[in-house]
């Protein structure tokens, strides 16, 4: 198996067991500190899986695979999404273990729903142009046009994920009201008008 791709599944793993530590230490031990010290350490698994990316390329001289560009993009999603998917958990955990309330959930129809998807959106814009920096970065680097093509197709592919989804969600809500018609039909009871 391709080194980069046990680096990804490692900080994936590493991910999920460093935020269940450090919400464990929070919630179940009472260790505000140490659970502080453990949520911190989750961008470390970034820098580490940029690490092990930047020597495979630079140092080890290998060629650009997919999983290197693959983890330019995990990356990227988890500067972006990391720190949204690190609040869901530590409040669902929080109402389950510390009888704390009940997690909000995203607005599921009008302009509350529209606002979400923008701001979602954005996270996935942010995810494109770190992604796209650090495949850049990485390309200068290596300098050999031919050992880093499979990456530059990768910020073709960010991209397009990007622009699909700017379409078909933020735009599509926005031009279609965010569903204000769900959210009309669900207060209307039966025999109302």
């Amino acid at each position: 198996m391709n080194i980069i791709v046990i680096g990804i599944v490692a900080c994936e793993i590493g991910f999920w067991v460093v935020l269940a530590a450090g919400l464990g230490a929070r919630y179940l031990l009472r260790l505000r500190r140490l659970s502080s010290v453990l949520l911190l350490c989750v961008p470390l698994l970034d820098l580490l899986l940029l690490a092990l990316i930047t020597w495979d390329l630079v140092l080890n001289g290998a060629t650009a695979t997919f999983a290197h560009g693959l983890g330019a993009v995990y990356l990227g999603f988890t500067v972006a999404f990391g720190h949204q998917i690190i609040n869901r958990v530590d409040a669902w955990f929080a109402h389950r273990c510390a009888g704390g309330p009940p997690p909000v959930k995203p607005p599921k129809a009008g302009s509350a729903h529209v606002r979400y998807e923008w701001q979602q959106w954005g996270r996935m814009l942010l995810c494109a142009i770190i992604a796209s920096v650090v495949i850049g970065v990485i390309v200068l680097l290596v300098g050999d046009s031919a050992r880093t093509a499979e990456l530059a197709g990768w910020i073709g592919r960010v991209w397009l994920v990007t622009g699909v989804w700017f379409v078909g969600w933020p735009l599509w809500l926005t031009f279609t009201g965010g569903g204000q018609a769900a959210e009309g039909a669900a207060g209307a009871g039966p025999g109302t008008r």
